[in-house]
C-alpha cells in the first residue's frame, strides 16, 4: 500500500495484540484501550469519520446509525461471522459494503458444543461445584450419588446442519451418539453416509424423538423463536437442549418454565436471548444444577480470534485495492 493514503480504520473493541499490530502496520487504525463496547455517541463519531468501521457483535449498527455515516465510510468489516447486529440493507442503500469472517470458528464452536453435550447430562459442573463449595472435602464414592445420563447410544438432533452442525455431528458420532438433523436442505449423500445421519424434514417430528438437541443454525428473522413454547413442549421430559448459536432462536421464557416444571431434563447455554443480560431465573436454575451457563465462549480461542482478525484485514486490503472483498455480505433484497 506504499504511495497510497492509508484508510482510516476505526475498531470498536480491543482485539488480540497480533491483530491490532498488523492493523496499525497496514492502516491508519484507531484502536481502543478499554475492553468495553462503544457508547452510542462514540459509534456516531466513528461512522462520521472512518473510511472503514470494524465492529463486533456487541455494537448495534442499525439504520439510524448508518444514516449518520460520513461520506468516507464505505466498508463495515465485521469482526465475526454473524451480522444480525448490522442493518445490511441500510448499509447497501448508503453505498456501504459489509463483510464478515466466515469459516474460521467452526471447529472451536463445535468443540464447545460437544463439551456442553457431555457436561449437561453427566452433571460435570454440578459435581465440580460440590468439591469447591465443600472446600475439597468429600465423603467418598456412593453408588447412588450424582447420577447423570449415559451419552453413548443416545439420539442427537442437530438443528442446522451447516459447517458447525456437521462438525458437531462428526464429534458426536465418535462418542457413540446416533446423528439426526433438521435442515432447510438435505446434506450431500456422502456426508449422510459418513455420519450415518438421519434427515428429518419436519422439525416437530425430530424434536419429539431426540434425547439431546443441539442448536446450530444462524439467527435470522425466520429462526427467531424457532424453538417456540409449542415446539419445546414436543420434547421428551428426559431430553436436554444445548445452544451455542444465538439466544433468540429459543423462546427463553418457555425453556425456563419447562425446566422448572420438570418437562425438560436440562440445558447448556452459551448464548442468551437478551445478551449480555441474563435472566435471573436462568442463574437460579444453574445454581440448582439444572442447567449450565457459559458467557458466550463458543469461539473464544486465541487461534480463532487471530484467524478472525486475519479475515478482517484481508477484506479491508482487498477493498482498499479497489476490488470486491471475498467475504462480502449481500443485503436481503439482492
Amino acid at each position: 500500500m506504499a504511495g497510497k493514503k492509508k484508510p482510516l480504520v476505526v475498531i470498536t473493541r480491543k482485539l488480540p495484540d497480533p491483530v491490532e499490530t498488523r492493523m496499525r502496520e497496514l492502516f491508519d487504525a484507531r484502536l481502543v484501550v478499554d475492553d468495553r463496547p462503544m457508547t452510542q455517541p462514540e459509534l456516531v463519531a466513528a461512522v462520521r469519520t472512518a473510511d472503514v468501521l470494524v465492529p463486533t457483535i456487541t455494537d448495534r449498527i442499525d439504520a439510524a446509525l448508518i444514516e449518520q455515516a460520513g461520506p468516507n465510510l464505505k466498508l463495515i468489516a465485521n469482526f465475526g461471522n454473524g451480522v444480525e447486529h448490522i442493518d445490511v440493507d441500510a448499509a447497501a442503500r448508503k453505498g456501504i459494503t459489509v463483510t464478515n469472517t466466515p469459516n474460521v470458528l467452526t471447529e472451536d464452536t463445535a468443540d464447545m458444543t460437544m463439551g456442553l453435550i457431555l457436561t449437561v447430562p453427566r452433571r460435570l459442573i454440578e459435581g465440580a461445584g460440590v468439591l469447591i463449595r465443600e472446600g475439597g472435602k468429600w465423603s467418598g464414592w456412593s453408588p447412588t450419588w450424582m447420577l447423570g445420563r449415559r451419552i453413548w447410544g443416545k439420539r442427537l438432533g442437530i438443528v442446522g446442519m451447516g459447517r458447525i452442525g456437521t462438525a458437531v455431528a462428526r464429534r458426536a458420532k465418535a462418542f457413540g451418539l446416533s446423528i439426526h438433523y433438521h435442515n432447510r436442505k438435505r446434506v450431500a449423500p456422502a456426508i449422510e453416509d459418513q455420519l450415518e445421519a438421519t434427515w428429518w424434514e419436519s422439525l416437530d417430528q425430530m424434536l419429539a424423538r431426540m434425547d439431546i438437541i443441539s442448536v446450530n443454525c444462524p439467527s435470522t428473522p425466520a429462526t427467531f423463536h424457532l424453538l417456540s413454547a409449542r415446539r419445546l413442549a414436543l420434547m421428551q421430559p428426559s431430553a436436554y437442549i444445548v445452544n451455542t448459536a444465538r439466544g433468540d432462536i429459543i423462546d427463553e421464557a418457555a425453556l425456563i418454565q419447562m425446566i422448572r416444571d420438570g418437562r425438560l431434563a436440562g440445558a447448556g447455554l452459551d448464548v442468551f436471548e437478551h445478551e449480555p443480560a441474563i435472566n435471573p431465573k436462568l442463574v437460579k436454575l444453574a445454581a440448582q444444577g439444572k442447567i449450565v451457563l457459559l458467557p458466550h465462549m463458543g469461539s473464544a480461542t486465541i487461534e480463532g480470534r487471530v484467524d478472525m482478525g486475519d479475515k478482517v484485514i484481508i477484506n479491508i486490503r482487498v477493498w482498499a485495492d479497489g476490488h470486491r472483498p471475498p467475504d462480502r455480505v449481500l443485503p436481503a433484497r439482492m
